[in-house]
């Protein structure tokens, strides 16, 4: 079978990818969600936002710590004209008491990563679907629980990476499934965004994304905890929106597997500049010694012959980019020129064309259908898409589009990464998440233009 009767196939083997006992719920067409919100600070009021939106969701309960992000989120709904939620707060464990009530459908989880893991599988055991920002845990037997408890509950859970929605990527993932690209070979993606100022601000809400040099308790927002990791950890610490994309591209879990990995880290040098540069060599924070990299550099190898090459890149001055390339047999594409390649169909041998006629050629019928609906929201509207996803996979009692497999182990690149480059750039095995289901399961994600 070629690859494009293998994606043909894969719409009417979808309902096999998962056992029926992990597809949810059965509910009266017509119902409304109760979908809960655990974390709405900035990313939890973007998922909220979207939630608002729809007249399928009644979002009944949410859960902070911090007062000033409670407020901000009921005067979003407020605002909205929707019913007041329930609110838990009070403590870092306030959360148990919001999923032991068994009045929840769903629940988003957007708090610190090391909170991801404790709260999803909190939430699975009482049987309420788990929509989870990234990353899925912080060590690798986290990524075990959460998947024992996923197996061992059938509680649907979705990765909610939005990465995967980007217009411009599900354009190419388009003429990838079209064989516009001959065999896949070689893959690129990463986080490449400078993050100075979110890791050190003043403290305060008016100093979110700069204007300091502060983090843990005497920063604001993602300060308060991210920039703990960067002084801790050495490694790929956010791997999914590159890998995310890459992965759906060469049907990772779908007929293909990680195999191997291994990374290098440079020398730290970025957190420490920026201290300086703003606060002075006196600042009590420029003492600190940070374990991450400036840049992390990662390989992987797959099943079927591909390499993969992801890059982190958060504490230097750069533009943005998370570095796409898409290169097979035929041509490729990349995003940081914004440019492709096609052998036999570009004007000119070995020169660049825009790559925009092509994606526009090929839009996703995702794109194509729900764009007006995706106008202001958040990432270029990718947010739209990744909570449409996850609502329309509940309602429907289907396979979460991004799954437990994928959950894990695109976040499972951290640890094995952190464990590679302490034992010297060491290539390490990457553990089969799925017991060799890999090989046989189909591809499910966006094959039409449904979610």
């Amino acid at each position: 079978m070629n690859r494009r009767e293998f994606i043909a196939t894969a719409a009417a083997g979808a309902a096999l990818a998962l056992p029926l006992a992990s597809l949810g719920k059965i509910r009266n067409k017509g119902d409304k969600l109760r979908i809960g919100i655990i974390g709405t600070g900035a990313r939890g009021q973007v998922h909220l936002e979207e939630l608002l939106k729809r007249d399928d969701v009644v979002v009944t309960a949410i859960c902070d710590i911090e007062q000033y992000m409670l407020d901000r989120a009921l005067k979003q709904i407020a605002d909205a004209g929707k019913p007041k939620p329930r609110v838990f707060t009070g403590s870092g464990h306030a959360y148990e008491q919001m999923l032991a009530r068994g009045k929840l459908d769903g629940v988003h989880i957007c708090t610190p990563w090391e909170w991801h893991a404790p709260m999803a599988i909190a939430a699975m055991q009482e049987k309420i679907a788990v929509g989870c920002e990234v990353v899925a845990g912080i060590t690798l037997d986290d990524h075990w629980k959460v998947l024992r408890t996923q197996q061992e509950t059938g509680t649907p859970y979705m990765l909610l990476e939005n990465v995967c929605y980007r217009r411009d990527v599900m354009a190419v993932m388009n003429m990838v499934r079209r064989g516009l690209f001959g065999e896949l070979v070689h893959l690129q993606g990463g986080y490449q965004h400078d993050l100075r100022a979110v890791k050190l601000n003043g403290g305060t809400p008016d100093t979110m994304y700069g204007g300091g040099c502060e983090f843990n308790a005497q920063g604001w927002s993602e300060s308060r905890w991210r920039t703990q990791h960067a002084v801790a950890r050495n490694g790929e610490l956010y791997p999914s929106h590159g890998i995310g994309p890459i992965a759906m591209n060469i049907d990772i879990h779908r007929g293909n597997r990680f195999t191997r990995i291994g990374s290098f880290a440079t020398k730290s040098r970025g957190l420490r500049n920026h201290i300086v540069d703003t606060c002075g060599p006196e600042h009590p924070n420029a003492k600190v010694r940070f374990a991450l990299g400036d840049v992390v550099t990662t390989q992987i190898a797959c099943e079927n012959g591909e390499t993969i090459l992801l890059q982190h890149d958060t504490s230097l001055p750069r533009p943005y980019s998370l570095g796409f390339r898409v290169q097979g047999t035929e041509g490729l594409w990349m995003d940081v020129n914004e440019s492709i390649y096609l052998e036999g169909k570009s004007p000119k041998p070995h020169q660049w064309e825009p790559a925009q006629p092509w994606l526009d050629k090929y839009d996703h019928p995702l794109w194509q259908k729900y764009a007006k609906a995706a106008e202001g929201a958040g990432h270029g509207g990718m947010d739209f898409f990744v909570v449409h996803a996850f609502i329309e996979a509940l309602k429907r009692n289907e396979p979460m589009p991004i799954d437990i497999y994928d959950a894990v182990a695109w976040s499972a690149i951290t640890p094995l990464s952190e464990q590679s480059i302490a034992e010297g750039n060491k290539t390490l095995d990457f553990p089969d998440f799925t017991d060799g289901k890999w090989a046989t399961r189909k591809p499910i994600f966006a094959l039409d233009d449904r979610y």
